[in-house]
């Protein structure tokens, strides 16, 4: 490989797809857009505003909340409160019924509580119904339907210092008392439309892939064939995971397809394959599944590891990223040649991946647009074995904008380079909000002690101990991984461990009587400090092309200096988390 070619190439790609409005570029869905929002999968019951109290009250019904309300329960707290907006438990899964849908990280880690739940997943990559009922399974195994409120979005959550308790109000009426909160507002729950002028003139069918109409394109979630497509001429913008997945099923059914590319993703093999009962049975013992997320995390992000148990694609990463580094000689491992290092093997997987797309799409010019110049990191790693594939029916067209993007959208159809492509039906596969704020996200402002509030206190960036403390706002924990294990390849392990971590807490101030527990400011600032002596994760770094591990390569300011997790890497956090948890002193914490 010529290094210096590949950088300039790099270089070159990345530089044709920079914009100066960054994030901006996407539409907060509101207005003549609201309809992009509504829920297509479960009728609104109506019901009476709720005004009672809970020990524990989360906001978000995904994995975080999920896994945290299940510690809660196994810990003795009984009244747990989940408040979700969506219809049911499952958060993005409850969202992504496109078809298609798969998890990318190997069921084994990626779904949690499977030990607890007694549940084997039924592949290596569970689709997206299997994952939303284990999501169901867990609400109903821990008791969580029954004060679980659905449909329901919190507008204002502040502390009342006289009762000592948080005080909940909801678009449904509500005014709900806690006493302790937890907050899992991910960043994959509040789907974005790219703004591209005249988005609002098209006058044939449209949605987002996080509201797929199935009315409209027919089959189902399951697999059914979208037989009501076959006379439709279907646009899809955006080229992401989501598009890798559902791509496949589209083109098999549409008469035709238009897949608009700015960006090609990388796609590797993905090798899915049913689990065998019988393997399983002989490897489910009693901790199994902590055993293989520990084995993952040491593969794919620490080292250390004897074997590797999940065998996909992010450990095979890991793997290769060592194996590079240990060829150097001990007294040359300084920062800068690991990264040499690292970048070597990076180049050496991209142009495998490259070759790969030329291996199976037929047509040469198409080949040569979808693959990916830039590091495998910069953009979310894609794993799939029809996606490539697709592009050889005569039927998928790629109208590749040499990122630019598309140019505008008019009332017949998507207009890229001069040339209008007239279309029937039009699906936004544009993603979630991810590099927006917080409390955008969120939907409401966190007022903590003294009317502050969250956005005031991060204002400079994100402040906390092990990213789920903060200071001013007791009683309250976060859930997510910046300034923790900060674990992007599997973040549902993230999750977890901090719904352990929560429980252990709130367990421990009801124990000692205590009815406020918060982390010191000393505490709080010795946490940021040690955050700003991290080097940073390995994806999505400035140089990248743009995308949502970069804030679409824009300069995110300083404050975004924080956005970082534990210095010494996943592994050495989840091994410091828990010897914190067992050590029962709770080194930070104030109980009062």
């Amino acid at each position: 490989m010529n290094k210096e070619a590949l950088r300039r190439k790099y270089l070159e790609e990345r530089t044709k797809r920079l914009r100066t409005d960054g994030n901006d570029q996407y539409l907060q869905i509101a207005g003549q857009l609201a309809h992009y929002l509504e829920d297509p999968y479960t009728p609104r019951v109506e019901r009476a505003p709720k005004t009672d109290h809970v020990t524990f009250a989360f906001i978000g019904g995904g994995f975080a909340g999920l896994a945290t309300g299940a510690r809660l329960k196994e810990a003795g707290v009984a009244d747990v409160r989940i408040i979700e907006k969506g219809g049911d438990f499952g958060g993005t899964w409850y969202w992504n019924r496109y078809p298609g849908a798969q998890c990318d990280t190997a069921s084994m880690v990626y779904m949690p509580l499977l030990e607890e739940t007694g549940h084997m997943p039924s592949e290596k990559y569970a689709h997206g119904p299997e994952i939303l009922a284990h999501c169901q399974r867990i609400g109903k195994h821990y008791g969580l339907y029954d004060k679980a409120l659905f449909h329901t979005e919190v507008q204002d959550l502040r502390w009342d210092g006289a009762r000592l308790c948080w005080v909940i109000r909801t678009n449904r009426g509500d005014a709900l008392t806690a006493d302790f909160i937890g907050l899992g507002t991910g960043p994959l729950h509040v789907p974005k439309l790219p703004g591209i002028a005249g988005i609002e003139d098209f006058k044939g069918h449209s949605f987002h892939t996080s509201r797929w109409d199935y009315g409209y394109t027919g089959g189902d979630r399951f697999g059914a064939p979208m037989t009501r497509l076959s006379d439709k001429r279907v646009g899809i913008i955006g080229t992401g995971a989501t598009a890798v997945q559902c791509v496949p099923h589209l083109a098999a059914a549409c008469k035709e397809l238009y897949v608009f590319q700015r960006t090609p993703s990388s796609v590797d093999a993905r090798g899915n394959a049913p689990i065998d009962p019988q393997w399983f049975a002989n490897i489910a013992t009693a901790g199994w599944q902590q055993r293989w997320l520990e084995n993952f995390t040491a593969n794919q992000a620490g080292g250390g590891a004897d074997v590797d148990l999940v065998q996909d694609g992010w450990t095979e990463l890991g793997k290769r990223i060592r194996e590079k580094i240990q060829t150097l000689p001990k007294e040359q491992r300084t920062l800068d040649n690991m990264r040499l290092a690292f970048e070597d093997a990076d180049f050496e997987k991209m142009e495998a991946i490259r070759m790969r797309a030329e291996a199976i799409v037929r047509d040469y010019a198409t080949a040569q647009k979808l693959k990916a110049w830039y590091r495998q990191l910069c953009k979310r790693p894609c794993f799939h074995d029809a996606y490539l594939q697709a592009f050889n029916a005569a039927s998928t067209h790629l109208i590749d904008t040499d990122g630019k993007g598309v140019e505008r959208i008019t009332a017949a159809g998507v207009v890229v380079a001069g040339r209008e492509y007239p279309l029937d039906c039009l699906i936004y596969a544009s993603g979630f909000e991810v590099g927006t704020a917080y409390v955008r996200r969120a939907g409401f402002d966190l007022i903590g002690e003294n009317g502050r509030h969250l956005s005031q206190h991060w204002a400079a960036g994100m402040r906390s101990k092990h990213g789920i403390h903060v200071h001013g706002f007791p009683n309250a924990f976060f859930v997510q991984p910046t300034q923790g294990a900060n674990l992007i390849s599997n973040v549902p392990h993230n999750l977890t461990d901090s719904g352990l971590t929560i429980a252990t807490v709130v367990a421990a101030a009801r124990e000692r009587g205590a009815q406020i527990v918060g982390v010191s400011a000393a505490a709080e600032d010795a946490w940021v400090q040690l955050m700003l002596t991290s080097v940073g994760r390995m994806a999505g770094g400035p140089d990248c092309t743009p995308g949502y591990y970069n804030n679409e390569g824009r300069d995110p300011g300083p404050a975004a200096r924080l956005n970082v997790g534990y210095p010494e890497g996943a592994k050495a956090y989840f091994t410091y988390i828990d010897e914190w948890r067992k050590s029962g002193t709770f080194d930070g914490l104030e109980f009062r």
